[in-house]
């Protein structure tokens, strides 16, 4: 079969492989190019080192990211489109670890692509709370708690931080639904 032709989408698509099979550890440029078939300075036509290396991973994530939760939220409203992106959220840290790490870090003014993907997300979310009543500023911290939650439960998960023989799948459960009730009681007051 013949090797895939390198651009920057396919190194940066072998990274973010890489490092899901680290969950989230730091590889090397040596590691990558054995994993494409070629030799590290071949990547250097497509990527100028670590650091740009590193930021491609973190688009590529927050817009892989940015897609499920748009998908989950589509033809859904309300609390309907806040437990089918808390469901979108956690299945991608689970199935894509290291990418997810990758998307943790707000992007750098200078990032305007990861810039936009991450407000994708961010625009889906004010949609979906609209229902609830909350905008602008107040919808922020809305998205901050949620986003908080979610990553909470999911990097203790994916570390096997939850050691009690429970089901997991309902302690996720009752954190969203406790989460959902807030918003409807606070929305009444």
């Amino acid at each position: 079969m013949p090797k895939e032709r390198l651009n920057r989408a396919t190194v940066v698509r072998a990274a973010a492989e890489l490092i899901d099979g680290d969950q989230g550890s730091d590889i090397t440029l040596a590691d990558l190019a054995a994993q494409l078939g070629v030799r590290t300075p071949s990547l250097y036509n497509h990527i100028s080192g670590v650091d740009d290396l590193q930021v491609g991973i973190a688009l590529f994530g927050t817009e892989e990211l940015s897609k499920r939760i748009s998908r989950a939220a589509i033809g859904r409203s309300g609390d309907a489109a806040l437990w089918a992106i808390a469901s979108a959220y956690r299945e991608f840290a689970k199935e894509r670890p290291g990418l997810y790490q990758a998307t943790l870090r707000a992007p750098a003014s200078s990032e305007s692509s990861r810039v936009v993907a991450s407000n994708d997300i961010i625009d889906v979310l004010k949609v979906v709370l609209e229902s609830h009543g909350y905008s602008d500023e107040r919808a922020i911290h809305v998205i901050r708690g949620l986003r908080s939650l979610m990553h909470g439960f999911v990097s203790l998960e994916l570390v096997g931080g939850f050691g009690i023989p429970l089901d997991v799948d309902e302690s996720y459960h009752d954190l969203i639904a406790t989460f959902v009730a807030g918003l409807r009681q606070e929305s009444r007051l």
